[in-house]
């Protein structure tokens, strides 16, 4: 489905650790959104948790819901009642019991479409212990909505150009990215901007696949880490359409036009000049110096002559295959 002109709403707020209250701060500031004119809102991921991530062996259960569930209900009302399209990541508890970090799509009409897309590259490096909350999704969904074809592919997924071009292969006119990233206490360093990378590398995906998107972040204090907000709207040459501030909740509003897609696509034949053939290395999972046998990840047997005795296998399960 072709996407025309649309005004497009991103909830940059701060998240509590009741997800009662979260959930209704995210319907009032929604509401704000529909007010100003926006037809498809955007919410930050997990909205209704605080980033139980950074703790290694939190309870996070009471943060984990259903779809649908009382996210689905409470939007697909809203929904029905303002014809507006909702992007809402929740931590998903699945019907065979696992747990996925996930965005649901709720139609204008109220209908959620299924499946959600479920978080497909997780990250594990303390103090973010994501693979003990998430199980990793295995496929890039696209949904066809009232107001155009989209994509959503979150936080983490936003480093990866692979997801994003392959949402655009499949005709995506914007990806949004619902995120949950900031400073961590102690390691921010001169020299180094991580916020700066965060929308640098998002707008590159922009360019590279001709399509719009929109980052929608965090604001607050979270245990260690300090959400820098930012949250932005970038056209298909990278130019930053909108901009929220890097502390304070606010409902970003932007007017998109998805047909310059096509003239950004069409200048540089992006998707026509592509040479699959030769992209082999992309489906290895580490560079041929980096396998595990190649760092010399490798137990001696007990019966072969070694130097020490191994009490520890210097190996991570999450981080090696």
């Amino acid at each position: 489905m072709e996407m025309s002109k649309q005004t497009i709403g991103l909830i940059q707020t701060a998240v509590s650790e009741d997800p009662d209250h979260n959930l209704k701060h995210a319907l009032e500031m929604a509401g704000s959104a529909i007010s100003k004119g926006a037809r498809i809102i955007c919410l930050p991921e997990l909205y209704r948790a605080p980033y139980f991530p950074q703790y290694e062996d939190a309870d996070a259960s009471a943060y984990a819901e259903t779809i649908p569930g009382a996210s689905t209900e409470a939007f697909s009302a809203l929904a029905r009642e303002h014809g507006a399209v909702f992007i809402l990541p929740i931590y998903e508890r699945a019907a065979s019991g696992e747990h996925y970090n996930s965005a649901v799509v709720v139609d204008a009409d109220g209908r959620v479409l299924f499946p959600a897309y479920q978080k497909v590259h997780i990250h594990q490096d303390p103090p973010i212990y994501d693979k003990r909350y998430f199980h990793a999704g295995d496929r890039y969904r696209l949904y066809d909505t009232r107001y155009g074809r989209i994509a959503v592919l979150i936080s983490y997924d936003q480093w990866f150009p692979e997801a994003a071009r392959a949402v655009a292969l499949r005709g995506a006119e914007m990806i949004f990215y619902p995120s949950a990233i900031g400073w961590i206490s102690g390691e921010r360093s001169p020299g180094s901007d991580w916020r700066e990378a965060w929308e640098t590398v998002q707008r590159g995906h922009a360019i590279a696949n001709g399509l719009h998107i929109a980052a929608v972040n965090r604001v607050g204090e979270d245990g260690c880490i300090r959400f820098f907000g930012s949250s932005f709207i970038a056209d298909a040459f990278g130019n930053v359409i909108a901009r929220a501030s890097e502390a304070n909740e606010e409902v970003l509003i932007a007017e998109v036009d998805p047909s310059i897609n096509e003239a950004a696509r069409e200048r540089w034949n992006l998707f026509q000049n592509r040479r699959p053939e030769t992209y082999r290395a992309l489906i290895r999972k580490f560079p041929p110096g980096k396998t595990p046998q190649a760092l010399g990840y490798r137990m001696p047997a007990e019966w072969e002559p070694h130097d020490a005795v191994w009490l520890a296998w210097p190996y991570d399960r999450e981080m090696l295959p």
